[in-house]
């Protein structure tokens, strides 16, 4: 499919949903992609990118953003709290901060060093199991919580369960992300990101439709 239908779709979208052009951040997720289909999303001028692995990304993106100016790195996989601190040195934003003790730790970092990359709150729209992410009763506290340490919550991220339709996902993320005055609202991926443009995404997480399926055995 390519960076530019994906970015067309996304325009598309966007004008169908009557939001102004430019309001959706594409973020290209290029973890397990071989390097060569990066730089070529890179050399189309796309900035702004997405990690599922600290240490994918550790060894990956130093010499590309050398290469090319202006990259924005967001962390959109689970993060463990023993990489915390690597990742606020390499990543923009984090979308994943899923529990009290990462944001705990998070808010310590932050105060040592003086800035914090932005930050978006995972919930578990379906409130599965085996899924990371603040169960949506819990939401509100948990934004509170996370203000309360001083941290720069942008907005909210979701996963909507596989089998299911994404669209009441979408709709309850951003009911939560009003009531707690929250503008930033990450959702919607290579399958339903027109969906989330519809219910008010502000970044869609795009990666196989941009960069073809990835090869795990690599």
């Amino acid at each position: 499919m390519g960076l530019a239908e994906i970015v067309t779709r996304i325009r598309a979208a966007e004008a169908g949903a009557g939001r102004a052009e430019g309001s959706v951040t594409l973020i290209a997720v290029s973890k397990v992609q071989p390097l060569d289909r990066v730089v070529t999303a890179l050399e189309e001028g796309h900035r702004v990118f997405g990690e599922n692995y600290v240490q994918e990304a550790a060894a990956k993106w130093p010499s590309l953003r050398e290469r090319f100016a202006g990259v924005e790195l967001h962390m959109i996989g689970p993060l463990q709290t023993n990489k915390a601190k690597a990742a606020v040195e390499l990543f923009d934003a984090i979308h994943t901060v899923d529990r009290p003790s990462l944001a705990q730790k998070l808010a310590r970092l932050a105060e040592a060093r003086g800035e914090c990359p932005e930050l978006f709150i995972q919930v578990n729209t379906g409130e599965e199991p085996q899924k990371a992410g603040i169960l949506p009763a819990d939401t509100d506290a948990f934004v509170a919580d996370c203000r309360g340490l001083g941290l720069p919550i942008r907005g909210l991220m979701c996963i909507p369960p596989e089998a299911e339709d994404p669209a009441p996902h979408f709709a309850m993320l951003a009911r939560m992300a009003e009531r707690n005055g929250l503008t930033g609202l990450s959702m919607g991926m290579s399958a339903d990101f027109e969906t989330a443009i519809a219910h008010g995404a502000t970044h869609v997480r795009v990666g196989s439709a941009i960069f073809g399926a990835r090869d795990y055995s690599a």
